[in-house]
């Protein structure tokens, strides 16, 4: 079969890897275009770009597929299309290229958490569990009818980053077994209950910002959801605080305040109780345990931590 994939994050990759050790034919990768990444700006390939030139599949990197992309994927002439984490909307020309349609490869349990970051908003939303869809894509946004399903359990402290790596796996096992049934014509296909679903917009930095206002469990849902990016911070008179990693602890207070700040740990007020935060990263800092931080940057009891000067 002649596939064209479509992606371009780690969590794609595992698909990527899966297709092009299955005895199928991956004709062409479709990728988001190279961009400038981290504090000195260097222009860095995605992920799948880095796959893709590992198995020598020629790239393709269209601004927007639908309209400089499209010719392209017309002369590869692909059986089928499957997309992962592609990041780009593709028009009805786009889905109507391949014989036999597109699968995308969705991090969710279906009609649940549409839109990006799935994963990170299944955190959030407190979810027990999490999984990855097969779906067909149509033109609407994850929409289109199910296939198979794969179900997990989110571990009490798992982050997004490493609940990420578990459903990238998952989602590779997946995909192989819906392309089979499907060159079988043998794959369970469902609609999607709409009345069942939930849109999620786009994980953005301003989305890791603790309130303190909320209960413990949600800051600490927080944390989890943003563990590795956008990392959950706190403004303080100085700049950001990341806390990469918190836990529950005693106490109570105003919301934000600073209950304890010594060799014992950083611990503070939620809107419900307390919260200890175990490893943080002032600005221009390396990550540290919070009780390493304080030795040599000691930070008063009472205040807010917004207010404190680092």
């Amino acid at each position: 079969m002649r596939i064209v994939f479509m992606g371009t994050p780690d969590f794609a990759v595992p698909s990527l890897r899966a297709l092009a050790g299955s005895g199928h034919e991956v004709v062409g990768v479709f990728t988001q275009p190279d961009r400038p990444k981290g504090r000195g700006g260097k222009v860095q390939m995605s992920p799948v770009k880095e796959c893709a030139l590992e198995y020598g599949i020629p790239v393709f990197q269209p601004q927007r597929i639908r309209v400089d992309g499209l010719e392209d994927l017309r002369a590869l002439a692909p059986d089928l299309c499957v997309t992962a984490a592609f990041g780009q909307i593709l028009s009805q020309d786009v889905l109507d290229v391949p014989q036999m349609g597109t699968v995308n490869v969705h991090a969710s349990l279906l009609p649940r958490h549409r839109g990006a970051g799935p994963i990170q908003w299944a955190m959030l939303s407190g979810d027990e569990t999490a999984g990855v869809t097969t779906m067909l894509t149509d033109a609407g946004i994850d929409t289109g009818d199910m296939l198979l399903k794969t179900e997990v359990t989110i571990g009490e402290e798992e982050t997004a980053g490493e609940l990420t790596d578990r459903l990238a796996n998952a989602g590779a096992e997946l995909l192989l077994e819906t392309i089979r049934l499907m060159e079988e014509d043998n794959c369970p296909r469902q609609k999607q209950d709409d009345a069942l679903s939930t849109y999620d917009p786009k994980v953005t930095k301003e989305l890791g910002r603790l309130n303190f206002e909320e209960t413990t469990r949600q800051c600490l849902l927080r944390v989890r959801a943003m563990n590795p990016w956008p990392c959950a911070y706190v403004e303080t008179q100085t700049g950001a605080i990341k806390v990469w990693r918190a836990k529950a602890a005693q106490g109570s207070g105003k919301p934000g305040q600073v209950l304890r700040a010594d060799k014992n740990g950083l611990v503070i007020a939620t809107g419900d109780g307390a919260i200890e935060l175990c490893e943080i990263q002032a600005p221009n800092a390396k990550r540290m345990e919070a009780r390493a931080y304080l030795l040599g940057h000691p930070i008063p009891t009472g205040i807010q931590l917004s207010e404190v000067t680092l």
